[in-house]
This record gives C-alpha cells, sequence and structure tokens, in this order.
C-alpha cells in the first residue's frame, strides 16, 4: 500500500514514516501543503494521512481541492486540531476519518486498515482466495492450515494484489506499491518477489498478463 504522509514536524514525520513502514507501507512523506497538493493531483495513492497547519498551503484547503478535482483517496486527517468544530469541518470537507494528537501508533494503524476495507467495500478484515488467507492486521499469511512465511516485500505484493482480487494490477502500480519515491527499483525486483510468492503458495495463485502486470482471482 502506498500512502502519502503530509506533516511538517521533522521529528513526528520521521517517527511516523519509519512506523507506517514498519506496518508494511510504502510511504512517501512531504511537509508542504501545496507540494502534497500537486502530488495528490499527479500521482496515485491507497492512503493520505494529512496534518492541518502547514506551511504552503493549510490541510483543509488542500482536501477541499481534491475533493473538487474528485480524487477520492481516503485520507486521515492528524492534527493537534481538537476542538469539536474543527473535527466536524475536516469531516465535511472530505476526510473520511479524524485523529487528534497525541496518538497510538497502533490506533492510526487500525483505522488506516479500516479505511481501506471501506474504499474496497470490504467489511471483513481477512483476505481470502481459495484456501488463502491473509490477516494485514497481524501480518500473517496462511495456506490452508499451514502458516507460510513471507518477506515484508513478499507480503506487499500479494496483499496489494489480494485487495484488488479479480483486476489486473499493472506493474508500475505494483512498483510504487513496494518503493515509493525513495526506494531504487531493479528492473527484475517485481519478479523475484512474484517468483518467491509462487515457489511458496503455488504456480498457479498469481496469474501474469503479458504486457500489463499480475492479477490474483
Amino acid at each position: 500500500m502506498r500512502l502519502l504522509l503530509v506533516e511538517d514536524d521533522p521529528l513526528l514525520g520521521d517517527g511516523l514514516k519509519q512506523g507506517l513502514q514498519a506496518e508494511g507501507y510504502t510511504v512517501d512523506w512531504l511537509t508542504d501543503g501545496a507540494q502534497a497538493l500537486h502530488s495528490l493531483l499527479t500521482e496515485s495513492f491507497d492512503l493520505v494521512v494529512l496534518d492541518l497547519g502547514l506551511p504552503g498551503m493549510d490541510g483543509i484547503d488542500v482536501l477541499k481541492e481534491i475533493r473538487n478535482k474528485k480524487v477520492v483517496t481516503p485520507v486521515l486527517i492528524l492534527t493537534a486540531r481538537d476542538a469539536v468544530e474543527d473535527r466536524v469541518d475536516g469531516l465535511d470537507q472530505g476526510a473520511d476519518d479524524y485523529l487528534t494528537k497525541p496518538f497510538d501508533l497502533e490506533e492510526l494503524c487500525a483505522r488506516l486498515r479500516s479505511l481501506l476495507r471501506r474504499s474496497q467495500d470490504r467489511a471483513v478484515p481477512l483476505l481470502e482466495h481459495d484456501d488463502l488467507t491473509m490477516d494485514p492486521a497481524a501480518r500473517e499469511v496462511h495456506l490452508g492450515k499451514e502458516k507460510v512465511d513471507l518477506s515484508l516485500k513478499e507480503f506487499v505484493v500479494l496483499r496489494y494484489l489480494l485487495e484488488h482480487k479479480g483486476k489486473v494490477v499493472p506493474r508500475e502500480r505494483l512498483e510504487q506499491a513496494l518503493y515509493g519515491w525513495d526506494g531504487e527499483v531493479e528492473s527484475n525486483a517485481l519478479e523475484v518477489h512474484v517468483h518467491k510468492l509462487r515457489k511458496k503458495l503455488g504456480a498457479k495463485i498469481i496469474s501474469t498478463v503479458r504486457g500489463v502486470g499480475y492479477r490474483i482471482g
């Protein structure tokens, strides 16, 4: 999952980036509201964590603009503004959730998982395909009753494909979900992860759509 973090506090931003990466998110971090708006209008993200008090452009204005431009990416506002009117305004302007500082990282991650489920019209927390089951919260994968150990990158690829089950996921989208802006992408890195997943889960679990990408289901 590719997540855009917009937070101008360097200590908090760095801690959040590391914490979210440890949860399997590919995190692109910006500290300026105007830069965030440009990125949201020109690139694709699965989630946004948005502070409000930003240089360049206030977070509420960023939110208004992307919703006016029909960007439907789920947005969680993360801010020190805790007045009821601020929460109401944020939600009314198009935020999907609102969390005030200070906060617990576990709660933030749980809210992000909930936003993903809602954006995919999925009520249950587990991701399933035939006898394959993934629990994103516990970061566990089972094939039948047997637990399968995956690397973090393998888990991210499998989760993304299961989140979009039945659809062809373009290669470029998977690479963005894996590496974001900061990571160097080797030419065959994605193929290596898919090959390892097939070895662990079965050769037919992931289909290759030549010239486009990959699909489960």
